[in-house]
């Protein structure tokens, strides 16, 4: 990662800058939506923000999802254009990860890239067993703090993911 970025968790200050880089990263506003529902809704566990000269340069979120064990879910990661493949969005994701492990959650799950997910442990097989409306080859899981306490059920992202789009 550019070595001036620094981390840390998100702060209400943070949120307007949050977003802006939310809304500049996907292009349309549904993503800054889901963030502030997630909060209001009191479902976002935990945000990182990379920070390079006192700008947000980065974002990335973890949700409690319904699980039949303490879980969460990744999403959205978000980084500025002109901090993309610098490694801000892997530091993003390895924070949120060792976040999540101290936390003691058992699992996280993401739908997304596997090449990019996968240098993190994340794997489709290990979600393969749940049903969930994400269900597909970029659905995967990670376990964390041991193996995973079950291997089949139902999953699914916090209600607000149900509206993104929508």
């Amino acid at each position: 990662m550019t070595e001036d970025a620094s981390l840390r968790e998100e702060t209400p200050d943070d949120h307007q800058a949050i977003g802006e880089l939310l809304l500049a990263a996907f292009g349309q506003s549904g993503e800054v939506a889901l963030v502030d529902a997630l909060r209001k809704e009191g479902d976002l566990a935990f945000g990182a923000v990379a920070i390079v000269d006192g700008l947000i340069v980065g974002y990335a979120a973890l949700s409690r999802m319904r699980a039949p064990f303490p879980a969460l879910g990744l999403g959205p990661v978000a980084v500025a254009a002109a901090y993309r493949r610098k490694g801000v969005a892997g530091a993003l994701v390895r924070r949120s990860l060792t976040q999540a492990q101290n936390d003691r959650w058992r699992a996280i799950f993401v739908l997304g890239d596997s090449a990019f997910y996968g240098r993190f442990g994340f794997r489709p097989e290990l979600a393969a067993g749940f049903r969930s409306p994400y269900s597909g080859p970029h659905f995967m899981a990670l376990a964390l703090n041991g193996e995973l306490p079950a291997k089949n059920g139902t999953v699914d992202y916090a209600p607000a993911f149900g509206r993104l789009g929508a």
